[in-house]
């Protein structure tokens, strides 16, 4: 490799395209990780557990500054991304580097060259799992087309740059290029990526989407959107469906496809009961375990030990899922699942949207989080709507993304289900969780299409359809109002709910046609 194919001045040594072992190799010898019992490479990532959302900013230039959805979107001037990249590139030439040339996009059509250079061997691990791996023929002739820069030893200065903390994550959308700085969290390498790609897809009349995706033996697909604790990756992990990926897909004229060519799986309180193909994923050479506690003596994985965070993680590549599909690609999906861990106890098991419905949901992206799944929660029940279910990476304004995503559920004739894997019988802390085994049964039939024969209720406050029964799934779970002891206090944490929604959706309406304006909930007293 030449000094010509970077775009940096060549720094002390470059590791080009470095394979796994040989990563593996220096990250333990480099004193990055620790092995666990199993084989997998045991990472801790200091103070940032998480993404860094408030230091991400945008460049606002001529190409941007009428596309970027600003109101969502930190803007940073073409001059200040100009000072960083000098010092950038000045802080790279004293830094050993490995570079990994890889793809983001299963379908050939619309697959993007990706270079990223990264400081950590097993940060070059990390995301040799999460993209796609190109042939040596296609590594031969590679011409990237977007660029990725992570120094976690840069120390950004706030007041050169303008940027809030000595931690920073700069796209520049017009030179393809992000850089990130002060953390060492592996996943803003990988989401970097879905933000570019959220950007540039919408042009190419494909809907790029933070969703978890498989499908049948006949190649048709069902989509998954949800936040993070929703059980995105858990409900596709299903050893009966192929599955296509965990968290990034596209949708183009042709079907869906995968932007990734890994997992990047929550781990706390992982079990092989509940989640036999992530554990045995996890568990296993090769693996990174990202901030997840081995034990001492035997170094055995504590799944259930959240010191470091609540945010543990494994990330291996698709091919330790037996079940995965080696193309990332298939049909048109005949279903789209919105789920929910709706923590106030309202929402059922599942429902049936209309597609003006779906994209209400969709554009609300509601989910509910309690104490312990981020620091600073108290003990009730906190509210959280990410537009599109990914309002981080979503440069764009949700229109845009709810407008494409109610066209192809339109133009191919798809089903669309709200899924809530939260809380029945009460609220957080009252309440109990919603049983994983009346999930995948409703799920699995909605999926069958064996729920359309089902007699349905309408919900009185959200108006979707409701099942009243399906064999093998206790009916009392179906009508969430009747799981409450205290049917007065449910009525009155549902009215709560709706109106969170409707004052979350105030945002949206003036960009929605009234049929959408239309799929609100209504405040108002439960039917008897």
């Amino acid at each position: 490799m030449t000094i010509e194919t970077l775009p940096l001045s060549l720094p002390s040594k470059v590791n080009h395209n470095t394979g796994a072992a040989e990563l593996i190799e220096l990250a333990i010898a480099r004193g990055e990780a620790n092995f666990s019992a199993g084989g997998a490479l045991a990472v801790e990532t200091g103070v940032h557990t998480g993404r860094s959302v408030q230091d991400k900013f945008t460049v606002r230039d001529a190409s941007t500054d009428k596309v970027v959805w600003w109101d969502n979107n930190k803007p940073m001037s073409p001059e200040q991304f100009e000072l960083l990249w000098a010092d950038f590139k000045a802080h790279a030439r004293t830094r050993e580097l490995f570079v990994q040339d890889l793809f983001a996009g299963a379908d050939p059509a619309h697959r993007l060259n990706a270079r990223i250079f990264l400081e950590y061997a097993w940060h070059a691990l990390f995301i040799r799992h999460l993209l796609r791996r190109p042939a040596a023929s296609e590594l031969a002739n590679f011409q990237p087309q977007f660029t990725v820069i992570n120094l976690p030893s840069f120390k950004a200065d706030p007041k050169k740059y303008g940027v809030r903390t000595e931690t920073v994550i700069a796209c520049n959308f017009a030179k393809r290029l992000v850089l990130i700085g002060g953390t060492s969290y592996a996943g803003e390498t990988k989401k970097s990526v879905f933000t570019y790609l959220n950007y540039a897809m919408p042009e190419k009349g494909v809907m790029p989407m933070h969703c978890s995706a498989n499908a049948d033996k006949k190649g048709n697909s069902a989509i998954f959107f949800g936040l993070s604790g929703t059980g995105k990756t858990t409900l596709s992990a299903d050893a009966s469906r192929t599955l296509l990926g965990d968290d990034e897909h596209g949708w183009s004229d042709d079907g869906v496809f995968n932007f990734e060519g890994g997992c990047y799986a929550k781990t706390i309180n992982l079990s092989k009961e509940a989640e036999p193909e992530i554990w045995d994923a996890t568990n296993r050479f090769g693996t990174v375990l990202e901030n997840v506690i081995l034990r001492p003596g035997s170094r055995e994985p504590d799944f259930n030990d959240n010191r470091l965070t609540e945010n543990t993680r494994s990330a291996y590549p698709l091919d330790f899922i037996s079940n995965a599909s080696p193309t990332g690609m298939a049909g048109h999906p005949k279903n789209v699942v919105m789920l929910t861990a709706d923590a106030f106890g309202v929402m059922p098991p599942i429902a049936k949207l209309t597609p003006s419905q779906a994209m209400y949901h969709f554009l609300s992206g509601y989910t509910a989080k309690v104490a312990g799944t981020e620091k600073g929660l108290g003990k009730e029940p906190q509210a959280t709507f990410s537009t599109c279910f990914g309002a981080p990476f979503m440069p764009r304004h949700p229109s845009a993304y709810g407008n494409m995503l109610r066209d192809l559920i339109a133009k191919h004739n798809v089903d669309c289900w709200l899924v809530n894997t939260g809380w029945t019988g009460g609220k957080f802390g009252v309440g109990k969780r919603m049983p994983i085994k009346a999930t995948r049964a409703l799920l699995n039939a909605a999926l069958a299409g064996k729920l359309k024969s089902q007699a349905m209720r309408t919900d009185p406050h959200f108006g979707f359809q409701v099942p009243l029964e399906l064999p093998g799934v206790d009916a009392a779970i179906l009508n969430p109002r009747e799981t409450w002891a205290d049917k007065a206090a449910y009525d009155a944490q549902a009215r709560a709910l709706v109106d969170m929604f409707r004052k979350n959706f105030e945002k949206f309406e003036r960009h929605v046609d009234d049929d959408v304006k239309a799929a609100a909930p209504a405040l108002k007293e439960a039917a008897e």
